[in-house]
């Protein structure tokens, strides 16, 4: 492996190599399986690059290996000779996720392009939206987080945004409705609200998509659709931010 293996791959995403989650990962029989592939592998310098998942896992199997090697040999599956040589195991993470919900960093890896897709996303409907006067509730990742929720509002101008950190108080859907409907007296032709996929009120249950198109239709009579963004929201070509801060991290790194 050298240098001409990772060049000319910076304007893609996802993973070059597969890597991907394991559940064989997540035993630890798994796990010793791992660190005896790294032994013979000759490899005990890994960079992590993921989510809250990977991380953590990363952590309890550097917490592991040294009671890894020594099974491992008392099995005979590895001899004294073989362990001696990697007796540490040193770990580099490095916090991909397009929820931005890690701390230690200010951006996660992949954020910025998520937030583009969005962005993209709230601009075609927008057109749509427009022409036939209609409201479009809208749902994004984030899981537990609502950044890309809240940033994308601003980006694309949205009347309304739910985000896990804000529960809205009782009542909230008639303040909603009356915001909605202020917009269309002062002739905006359409209305967006945008949910983040973690989004509860304060009683802590769960505000879906499905649930505010039906607070529009009773209250409002608008037409009204819903949009799911998905996965689109997590591909395409990384923006020019996260190709610098990949970058920078990996450097770092290494």
């Amino acid at each position: 492996c050298d240098w001409r293996d990772v060049s000319y791959i910076m304007h893609r995403g996802g993973t070059m190599i597969g890597t991907a989650r394991c559940k064989e990962f997540m035993t630890r029989e798994g796990q010793l399986k791992a660190a005896e592939n790294l032994v013979k592998a000759g490899i005990n310098n890994l960079v992590v690059i993921g989510g809250d998942g990977s991380l953590t896992g990363a952590s309890i199997f550097k917490d592991r290996w040294s009671g890894f090697l020594q099974e491992l040999v008392k099995n005979g599956r590895l001899t004294a000779e073989q362990v001696s040589k990697y007796s540490y195991l040193n770990i580099a993470g490095l916090v991909g996720s397009i929820d931005n919900d890690m701390c230690g960093t200010d951006m996660t890896i992949g954020t910025d392009s998520a937030l583009h897709r969005i962005v993209e996303a709230i601009d075609c409907i927008t057109s749509t939206a427009s022409s036939h006067q209609r409201s479009f509730v809208m749902e994004i990742m984030g899981r537990h987080c609502g950044y890309l929720a809240l940033m994308a509002g601003i980006a694309g101008s949205a009347d309304w945004v739910l985000i896990p950190e804000n529960p809205p108080k009782p009542g909230w859907e008639d303040v909603m409705c009356k915001k909605l409907e202020r917009c269309r007296d002062r002739g905006r032709r359409l209305n967006l609200i945008l949910i983040a996929e973690g989004a509860v009120d304060q009683k802590n249950q769960p505000i879906t998509a499905q649930h505010v198109k039906k607070i529009i239709d009773d209250k409002l009579h608008y037409d009204t659709r819903i949009t799911v963004l998905g996965h689109v929201q997590r591909g395409g070509k990384p923006s020019a931010y996260d190709r610098i801060l990949g970058t920078r991290m990996g450097a770092a790194a290494s």
